[in-house]
């Protein structure tokens, strides 16, 4: 499909797989770029043709309901992220020879559309913490003085950060294993990938398959692949890898940090990669007090936006004043309210085993709220980890009984309610319950380690009602 200049897009047979978030501002960049755009989708709702209708006055084909046959003279197909790998209309592409992009591959190919100058990509993925380290990595870069945004999954469309009017000097981009997958000549100045846990294996086929993805963000990177010293699976992605010469491996720990690392020493982030003289020299970057909220997992969180920051050539000052002025998003270890001595905290977002293993990591006697959606995942082994930090646990959703039994399995002690509803007044219920649990000094934590959708619209949501029914507490 050429080089994305104008020339090579005119008169293009190009298919995009799904109206949506990422499908319609491919279809309507293509379009203005003199391709032939038609647009397959599986669903045929009123939402769905209302879309098509717009996409239809702008000159667009739009096919509603079959999002599985091949368009004929397809020559490219332009999916959203989350269509899965094994769907029919892939295979017919496979077969016909027809290359198949993401919108991630797509704004790859478009940065430099009319000789304009594309700004260096700082890639974060990930199973956990993608969207607050990206957010953080986007504060120390604007501290530092740069033009800049947070782009990607993170919901701000990248097609529209490399064809906007005004250029950047660098992109803080998100991206998924979906997005990955589908971005083969993706190359960055420097990325991230923050942990590796089970997630989305309905989609990818493996874990191996996942990991596969989220490694394919170091292919070709330019100047600092950067893993997490407490996750070994991160490392090997990074020796797997094939980068530009001179790349280095940067690694970032809780602990006091090696040469070529950033870490914690006596509660201040420190930098042992981005120095002179590293084996003997270490330089102060912030202050862990300087990280909203302080615990282990989000610190690891701002190590990691610090090195991209720092590979970058960012300044330790803009790392303090960056991390200083962030305000994380709701419902990820959100402090709600102190009622009669008990802290109540929200981390809705906590909607996989990893991230609540995390959450439950950063307090010492919890009441914790879980269930909803298991996605497949098994719950002993978080559990088991975390059964000492447990004063008691309040059970909602349609797979609570997983946790239910692995609770019995490996935290017998622990006393157990069980709400048996799925409708969202049991939210209510369920911190009513807590707060009867709790003493003075436990923190009522929601992190559900499930997915919302059996009850909520999303976890947001989900993270609202828990908000409203803390409020209520003693109404």
């Amino acid at each position: 499909m050429g080089s994305g200049q104008v020339t090579d897009w005119q008169g293009k047979n190009v298919t995009v797989a799904g109206l949506g978030v990422s499908g319609i501002p491919a279809a309507k960049v293509l379009h203005g770029l003199g391709a032939k755009v038609t647009v397959v989708n599986d669903g045929d709702d009123a939402r769905a043709r209302e879309q098509a209708a717009e996409m239809e006055a702008l000159g667009v084909t739009v096919r509603l309901g079959d999002g599985a046959t091949l368009p004929e003279g397809t020559e490219l197909i332009v999916t959203a992220p989350g269509w899965k790998p094994d769907k029919p209309l892939f295979a017919a592409a496979r077969a016909a020879g027809v290359p198949v992009w993401g919108d991630v591959e797509l704004a790859w190919r478009l940065r430099e559309l009319d000789g304009r100058k594309a700004a260096p990509w700082l890639c974060v993925t990930g199973t956990n913490g993608k969207t607050t380290t990206t957010q953080m990595l986007a504060s120390i870069l604007k501290a530092a003085g740069l033009r800049t945004a947070a782009v990607g999954n993170i919901g701000v469309s990248l097609l529209d950060a490399v064809l906007g009017e005004e250029p950047y000097d660098v992109l803080a981009v998100e991206l998924s294993s979906y997005q990955l997958h589908w971005a083969p000549s993706l190359r960055a100045h420097s990325a991230a990938v923050l942990n590796l846990a089970p997630d989305h294996l309905d989609w990818h086929g493996s874990m191996e398959a996942y990991a596969k993805d989220k490694g394919r963000v170091y292919e070709g990177n330019q100047v600092a692949c950067v893993y997490n010293v407490a996750d070994k699976a991160t490392e090997d992605l990074v020796r797997e890898a094939d980068v530009e010469e001179g790349c280095r491996a940067i690694g970032f720990t809780l602990a006091a940090p090696a040469p070529s690392q950033l870490g914690v020493v006596d509660g201040i982030l420190v930098d042992r990669a981005f120095v002179e003289n590293r084996q003997q020299n270490a330089q102060e970057l912030a202050e862990v007090s300087d990280v909203r909220p302080p615990a282990p997992h989000n610190i690891a969180n701002a190590l990691a936006a610090a090195a991209l920051a720092r590979a970058f050539g960012v300044p330790a000052k803009a790392v303090r004043d960056g991390l200083r002025a962030f305000t994380p998003d709701a419902h990820r270890i959100a402090h709600v309210a102190d009622v009669d001595g008990v802290a109540y905290v929200d981390d809705s977002k906590a909607t996989n085993t990893h991230a609540a293993e995390a959450s439950l990591a950063a307090y010492e006697s919890i009441v914790w709220i879980a269930g909803g959606l298991a996605k497949g995942a098994t719950f002993d082994e978080l559990v088991a980890k975390s059964a000492k930090r447990l004063r008691a646990a309040v059970l909602i959703g349609a797979d609570r009984a997983l946790i239910r039994e692995a609770l019995a399995r490996h935290a017998p002690e622990v006393p157990v309610v069980d709400l048996d509803r799925t409708d969202t007044g049991a939210m209510l219920a369920a911190v009513r319950e807590a707060r009867r649990l709790a003493v003075e000094g436990d923190t009522v934590l929601l992190a559900p380690a499930c997915a919302s959708m059996d009850m909520f619209v999303n976890y947001n949501q989900r993270g609202d009602m828990f908000a409203q029914a803390v409020g209520e507490l003693g109404t």
